[in-house]
């Protein structure tokens, strides 16, 4: 079960300000990886399950966290359905990310209190998950959308906390874009964990950049 409630997790993720995202089939890779982040100062990782056998290595991701990286935050994304959902909470996941808005999702999610970030794209889908009890809505893909759309829906709902997953990188312009709309946190993948530094296994440079991209994030919060 979860380590983490959803509102601990929620303050995590607005603390931190980023969420990077990274899925590998190879599990060794995975822990250096994991690692590499959390050595940068990172407490959160979506683990983003779009593998076969992609839960084999949620389990020894998650375990290795608890076992040796105190504070992290283990959650999963790529969620389809509530029996997916279901199975990677049963592993430990601390929250679900999914690409679109399911209630089947919501529901079980909320029956463990583990917080669930559904992919939306408008106003009524993110009035309809916060109504669902939704802390934190991802705005996906946010390329489509961009930092305006935040700043729009920002101005009604001041109290919607978004987190745009897509179109986000560590380009300070960018970030500074998103965080001046209002955002939450912001969701980063390839941009962050590169597919060069995959295959270099330059995980010193990840955590360089991870640390650097979130002191940039730090200081366009303050």
């Amino acid at each position: 079960m979860a380590q983490y409630s959803r509102i601990e997790v929620a303050k995590v993720m607005k603390d931190n300000g980023m969420v990077p995202l990274f899925y590998h089939p190879d599990i060794e890779l995975g822990k250096k990886v994991l690692k590499a982040c959390y050595n940068g100062g990172s407490r959160l990782m979506e683990f983003t399950a779009r593998g076969d056998f992609a839960y084999e290595v949620f389990l020894e991701l998650n375990k290795y966290a608890i076992k040796e990286l105190p504070g992290m935050i283990m959650g999963v994304g790529s969620i389809t359905d509530a029996a997916a959902a279901s199975l990677f909470m049963q592993m430990g996941a601390n929250f679900i990310v999914t690409p679109s808005l399911r209630e089947d999702i919501a529901m079980v999610c909320n029956r463990r209190k583990v917080l669930w970030s559904p992919g939306c794209g408008s106003l009524t889908e993110i009035n309809n998950a916060e109504e669902l009890g939704c802390e934190i809505v991802k705005l996906f893909p946010g390329s489509t959308y961009g930092p305006g759309f935040v700043k729009a829906i920002k101005g009604p709902q001041p109290w919607t906390s978004v987190m745009p997953t897509g179109g986000v990188s560590t380009d300070e312009s960018n970030l500074k874009g998103w965080f001046d709309a209002g955002v939450t946190c912001v969701g980063m993948g390839s941009k962050l964990i590169s597919k060069e530094i995959l295959a270099n296994k330059d995980f010193k440079g990840l955590e360089k950049k991870v640390s650097d991209t979130l002191n940039l994030i730090s200081k366009l919060k303050s």
